[in-house]
């Protein structure tokens, strides 16, 4: 009625513009307060966002389809912008990479209780979306998280 749905749907389009621009490096997992920072150094100081209109442009999104949504992931809030929606395993696998940034599966399914073959099962699926790298330089192999890599650098 007074255009304010406009506003979020507007935000939304260029949430998902700096997602996809940033997809390469990230793969496709981003803070939420990272997206606030980018999204806010191109507006003007009487006209910031807030987390919270980042969260109702997402919904808004959700319209459209899966593939875009906030998760809350230990003690930050991520947006993902993958196709398909991720399951409570690669969620749990992503919270677990949040403070380390990388693992292997056997430290995986140590430290989570899961057998192998579902945090492999876990991984391959977070390799095929982007989300996650793996280093076979390693023995065991190690997989890492281009998302934490900045976070994990500055808890350090």
């Amino acid at each position: 009625m007074l255009g304010v749905g406009d506003f979020y749907y507007e935000l939304g389009v260029q949430m998902l513009e700096l997602c996809v621009a940033t997809s390469y490096r990230n793969g496709g997992v981003i803070l939420l307060e990272e997206v606030l920072r980018r999204l806010n150094q191109r507006r003007r100081p009487d006209n910031q966002i807030s987390s919270d209109d980042v969260v109702r442009a997402v919904k808004k999104l959700r319209v459209l389809g899966s593939g875009m949504e906030v998760v809350a992931t230990g003690s930050s809030q991520f947006i993902y912008s993958i196709p398909g929606e991720l399951s409570m395993d690669h969620t749990t696998l992503l919270q677990q990479a949040e403070t380390v940034g990388h693992m292997t599966v056997c430290s995986a399914a140590s430290s989570l209780g899961w057998t192998q073959e579902r945090v492999g099962r876990t991984l391959d699926h977070l390799l095929r979306v982007g989300i996650a790298w793996r280093d076979d330089q390693d023995r065991p192999a190690s997989f890492w998280f281009p998302a934490f890599f900045q976070q994990c650098t500055t808890a350090e």
